[in-house]
C-alpha cells in the first residue's frame, strides 16, 4: 500500500484536496521505480474514478509521458459495490467475494499487487490481513484538518520499519512490513 499523507496524518484536506502533494522530478522516479515493481494496480472506486478520469487524458501524456504509459498499461482491479463497469483501460471490476478474489490473487505468481491511495480499501484491507507493506510518504507540510490515513482501528498495527528514503523536497517514505503474530 501506497498513500502520501501529512505531516499532522492525513491523506487528503477538505473537499478531497490534494494541492499539498509535494511531487517533482526525484518524486516521479520514485513513482517510474514502484509501478516497475506492480502487476497489479488495486483501487478503491472513488480513487479509481479520479485516476481513470487522468491518466488516459492528453495532459497526463504531455505532463508525464513515462507515468502516463505505465498507469494506462498494467493491469488494474477496482473494488466497489457500486460501480457497474470499469471502462479504463486494463481494468477488472470486483464487487461480490471482494476477500476471497484478492486472496486468490494475491497467491497467485508474479509481481507485487500495489494499492494506491484508496484509504477506505487500505482500511478494509488490513482488517482482512490483506496488506504486507505499508510504504508512507509524509510530505513537510501540516493542514490541520482532512481525513486521516489511518481510521477505523480496532486493534494496534504493529508495523517492523523496514528501510527510509530521504527527498530532497522533504519528503520522507517509510516502508514498514506488517509484523505477524
Amino acid at each position: 500500500m501506497f498513500n502520501m499523507v501529512t505531516l499532522d496524518g492525513f491523506f487528503e484536506g477538505l473537499n478531497h484536496s490534494i494541492e499539498w502533494h509535494n511531487v517533482d522530478h526525484e518524486f516521479n522516479e520514485f513513482a517510474i521505480d514502484q509501478l516497475d515493481s506492480a502487476g497489479i494496480l488495486l483501487f478503491g472506486r472513488i480513487t479509481y474514478e479520479l485516476m481513470a478520469g487522468y491518466w488516459p487524458s492528453l495532459s497526463a501524456t504531455t505532463d508525464d509521458p513515462i507515468v502516463t504509459y505505465k498507469m494506462n498499461t498494467i493491469s488494474k482491479i477496482v473494488i466497489s459495490t457500486t460501480l457497474e463497469k470499469a471502462a479504463w483501460e486494463n481494468t477488472k471490476l470486483i464487487s461480490k467475494n471482494i476477500e476471497n478474489e484478492l486472496r486468490s490473487i494475491k497467491n497467485s505468481p508474479g509481481k507485487d499487487i500495489l494499492l494506491l491511495g484508496s484509504a477506505a480499501l487500505a482500511s478494509s484491507l488490513r482488517e482482512m490481513d490483506l496488506i504486507d507493506e505499508y510504504r508512507i510518504m509524509i510530505n513537510p507540510v501540516v493542514i490541520g484538518q482532512g481525513k486521516h490515513l489511518f481510521s477505523n482501528i480496532n486493534q494496534p498495527l504493529n508495523l517492523k520499519l523496514l528501510k527510509t528514503k530521504k527527498f530532497k523536497s522533504g519528503n520522507v517514505l517509510l516502508y514498514y512490513e506488517t509484523k505477524k503474530d
